[in-house]
């Protein structure tokens, strides 16, 4: 079981890949009517920033097998990569959700 202060270092290296770092960055040019994020950009930042956090974690996995990293780098970085997926899963699943919803209401 992790230690209080490892979960409190895992939720805190979260929180700089969370959505509410993606409505704090620019959005290059692509905003809505209301003058809001467009939504598609958001999702593409979350992808991206999932995919980095996979990245990471393979980058970090490789140098622990060559014996240059350390092996709390490598756990650190899984489950940022883990969380990251485990967040999209979720929202993919609300948007399916959503989408079941709205297809059931009468015309």
């Amino acid at each position: 079981m992790a230690t209080p202060g490892f979960a409190a270092g895992a939720y805190a290296s979260i929180q700089g890949m969370g959505a509410g770092n993606l409505m704090r960055k620019p959005i290059a040019a692509s905003t809505s009517e209301s003058g809001g994020p467009d939504f598609s950009a958001l999702l593409g930042k979350a992808l991206d920033a999932t995919a980095e956090a996979g990245r990471k974690a393979d980058s970090q996995s490789a140098t622990v097998a060559t014996g240059r990293a350390d092996i709390v780098n490598v756990v650190t970085a899984v489950a940022e990569s883990e969380a990251a997926i485990e967040t999209l899963v979720a929202v993919r699943d609300r948007v399916i959700a959503a989408y079941e919803e709205i297809m059931r209401m009468p015309v």
